[in-house]
């Protein structure tokens, strides 16, 4: 093999290795931000590449000092509910894809996970009037091209592909407290809908110094068709006689979408066997702020928004938009062995409905590589959830937001592991 195989091979090895930190860094980045887009396989040299990747997060947010804001679902502080709740909830993130080349053409087929979220404090804390329990899931499947041409002493790509998204979820919320007899006193809502985006880019490589920049932008996902039911069976009508939606199941509708955006990749040669990598990403997570949902019954007869007389509940979000910025280096041992490390900090997306504030994480791992044709990569991350207070909140319709319960919280810990196998034909 040349001198400038083994360069190129070393730079893909060494970049899709300081992928381990960047998958574990937004798998717990803010907003919902779970897998969201990676299309780094791409650019491996191989003419076939196929890869297999799981995330396994584990953020331990603790909730303290919490008060019921709202006496009238309570007030349940007095009631005997906890002051203190363990936020979140650890997580799975999968992703798998293959790449095949012909010329100078290179195609990717890619599923994963772009948004989530697991919020269950439970049903006994003085904040269950806010929640119970959230659960955000998708799927993503997506095809992504590329073409490359030579442009002095690398290559230059233009990079295009689509994806379909579906989302689904459900959140339940203590609407009020009851004796046993008469019900949980919880209503659920449950959602699903999907939509398609689409992807553009450019890169710029010269393998012989393992150098690539590339930048990539993601397109918001429009969620118009978003359905579900709003179940409030376990809250009796005889509560509010005047609410017409209490003791049943509402269908309900809604619309949102997953936001864009931009990111900017770097990575380059800077010794024998060394390379220094790093990025920047901006998601447009200020998009979401609250989103009504409206019985279909009166879709088409009044437009369904925060202030509509017939909104029968809203998930208010209120983020602002979410940036991450990672750096780091990696170096190769020998032919099997290869290791990186970096640190990366995202920007909390929280304005004060909720715990996600800045995240700083530092990130290693390892890859080993048997033949030349497979590729097993290990890494892990240890991070701190900054401290910060959840209050209300007005937004910018002038209403206020986030007026079940205030709480505290301290700099929390977030952990994961990350492996995966990459085999080459």
């Amino acid at each position: 093999m040349n001198n400038l195989r083994l360069k190129a091979l070393l730079g893909a090895g060494c970049f899709s290795l300081a992928m381990i930190g960047s998958v574990v860094t937004q798998a717990n980045a803010g907003g919902l931000e779970r897998g969201w887009y990676d299309i780094d396989l791409l650019f491996d040299p191989a003419q076939i590449t196929g890869e297999v990747t799981g995330t396994y997060v584990m953020p331990q947010r603790d909730l303290k000092n919490v008060k019921d804001t709202n006496p009238a679902d309570g007030p349940l502080n007095a009631l005997g509910f906890s002051n203190t709740a363990r936020d979140t909830e650890s997580y799975w993130v999968p992703s798998a894809g293959i790449k095949a080349g012909v010329g100078p053409i290179d195609c990717l087929v890619d599923y994963g996970q772009p948004i989530g979220a697991y919020s269950s404090p439970g049903a006994n804390w003085a904040g269950a009037n806010g929640n119970v329990v959230t659960k955000v899931e998708s799927e993503a499947l997506g095809g992504t091209c590329s073409y490359k041409m030579d442009l002095g002493k690398g290559q230059f790509r233009f990079i295009g592909g689509v994806f379909h998204e579906d989302v689904s979820g459900f959140k339940e919320q203590l609407v009020a407290p009851l004796p046993a007899f008469l019900g949980t006193g919880i209503g659920r809502l449950d959602l699903e809908g999907d939509g398609w985006g689409w992807r553009a880019g450019v890169a710029y490589e010269i393998p012989d110094i393992a150098l690539r920049a590339s930048l990539v932008y993601n397109s918001a996902v429009k969620l118009d068709n978003l359905t579900g039911t709003l179940d409030l069976t376990q809250v009796p009508a005889f509560i509010d006689p005047t609410n017409p939606i209490l003791g049943r199941v509402t269908d309900v509708y809604g619309s949102s979408e997953v936001p864009q955006s931009v990111e900017l990749k770097l990575q380059s040669g800077i010794a024998p066997g060394w390379l220094a990598f790093g990025s920047i990403k901006w998601v447009d997570w200020s998009v979401l702020q609250s989103i009504p949902f409206c019985p279909t019954s009166t879709k088409g007869i009044l437009a369904c928004t925060t202030t509509s007389p017939v909104r029968a509940t809203s998930l208010d979000l209120l983020y602002r938009d979410g940036w991450t910025v990672s750096a780091g280096i990696g170096h190769k041992f020998n032919d099997q062995w290869s290791g990186a490390a970096g640190i990366s900090w995202d920007r909390g997306t929280t304005t004060g409905l909720s715990a996600q504030t800045d995240t700083w994480t530092l990130s290693a791992g390892v890859a080993y590589t048997p033949t030349q044709n497979v590729e097993l990569r290990l890494g892990g991350a240890l991070g701190v959830l900054t401290s910060g207070h959840v209050h209300s909140v007005v937004g910018s319709d002038g209403v206020t937001y986030g007026t079940d319960y205030t709480a505290d919280f301290g700099n929390d810990l977030v952990s994961a592991i990350s492996g995966s196998v990459k085999v080459k034909w």
